[in-house]
């Protein structure tokens, strides 16, 4: 199979289990804040745990990516994911909603971008960027794929409906599409095996621990990654606070993903003349104007359009430009094992983002979020700029 033909499973795979088992919560919270009757905090508090195990079997997932057994990880991660969505709509009580997002957690580890990412760079090398935005580009309508569909199923069949149908599609889809795209990759493309002692294994974790490169990139996107978790999770509840009607919420939720599609397409066409690095500072000022937009959603449809514009426009970029970005400042030798370490850093700020926003809630509600994920957005561009200024100074 051609390299390009491989590419294109992994984006529609990535497309159908970023929407069966990510978007699925933020998809479905009110539903289950409303016949649950499930608090918020508690709610938020289960997805929490399902990225923290997420970050904490992520640098597990970036060896076995260079060990060469990405395909099959990745496949039966997705397998699992769906697995858990399923056993979702069995809950009847929240420990047994917090169990199985925990199963989930685990699935999303070896199935969602970091991971694939990581694999088509290390098959791929320094053309992996062409190969990153073709998937995200059809990946990017996984959120418009997941908020309608939600909605349109738990209206006809109840919420646990909803939830077989998603992990029907991404156990029979899905999860074949990410394990066939991902083996023609490593066959197509297959470089040689990186082989270590387990003492220089040793000696460059701590290298690359040691590093304030590495923890000035990682702090920096995992801050703008806790301001993205947090608005996208909360999105209907703090649009329903801002007065947005019900039916307009969901059109908004569904049409961030075309704007993150919009997005890549503009990055690739000024890509030639504009640094990946100077392309993820923009991005960041243009997510925190989303934010300000969206506290002011509910006085104009301007502002709720601008907001849905900037802000998936201009996450849409970053999941393309830190993987970039990553390997331009740390190497691409064993970039598993870096993207790995990047990526725990990186899931346990989403991780937190969404119940640390409905504790935030809880003390001065939406208001208060919202200033506070412009805050996390201004330090994360601070954090780049000095790891960008850094290392083009050669420290």
């Amino acid at each position: 199979m051609q390299a390009r033909g491989a590419i294109v499973m992994l984006a529609l795979g990535e497309t159908l289990v970023w929407a069966g088992i990510f978007y699925i919560f933020p998809a479905l919270i009110l539903r289950w804040e409303q016949a649950e009757h499930w608090p918020k905090e508690a709610l938020t508090g289960a997805f929490t745990l399902a990225v923290l195990i997420s970050a904490a079997a992520a640098p597990l997932a970036g060896r076995l990516i260079d060990a060469g057994r990405g395909p099959v990880m990745m496949g039966l991660s997705a397998l699992l994911g769906a697995l858990a969505i399923f056993a979702l709509s069995g809950v009847r009580e929240i420990w047994q909603f917090y169990l199985v997002w925990a199963v989930a957690g685990l699935a999303m580890a070896g199935a969602l971008y970091e991971p694939c990412f990581a694999l088509v760079t290390r098959a791929r090398g320094a053309e992996a960027r062409g190969a990153i935005t073709l998937i995200t580009l059809v990946a990017g309508f996984a959120s418009s794929l997941s908020f309608p569909a939600a909605h349109l199923l738990a209206e006809a069949m109840g919420w646990r409906g909803a939830a077989m149908v998603f992990a029907a599609v991404v156990a029979g889809l899905g999860a074949p599409l990410l394990w066939a795209g991902g083996a023609a990759l490593e066959a197509h493309h297959r470089p040689a095996p990186l082989r270590r002692t387990p003492q220089e294994a040793r000696t460059a974790r701590r290298k690359l621990l040691s590093s304030p490169l590495f923890w000035m990139l990682a702090l920096g996107f995992a801050l703008a990654g806790m301001a993205h978790g947090a608005t996208i999770n909360h999105l209907l509840p703090i649009l329903a606070d801002r007065g947005v009607a019900a039916t307009a919420t969901v059109v908004a939720a569904s049409f961030i993903g075309p704007m993150q599609v919009a997005g890549r397409l503009a990055m690739a066409a000024v890509g030639a003349r504009v640094s990946p690095r100077a392309l993820a500072l923009g991005a960041l000022l243009l997510m925190t104007m989303a934010i300000l937009n969206l506290a002011v959603a509910g006085r104009a449809a301007a502002f709720l359009i601008a907001f849905v514009v900037l802000f998936g426009g201009a996450y849409g970029t970053i999941s393309i430009l830190r993987p970039i970005i990553a390997r331009e400042v740390l190497g691409g030798e064993a970039f598993g094992a870096k993207s790995g370490a990047l990526a725990l850093v990186y899931l346990l700020g989403a991780a937190s983002a969404p119940w640390l926003a409905s504790l935030v809630w809880s003390l001065g509600g939406y208001g208060l979020v919202l200033a506070a994920l412009v805050a996390l957005l201004l330090a994360g561009s601070a954090l780049l700029a000095v790891c960008f200024s850094l290392d083009r100074s050669g420290n």
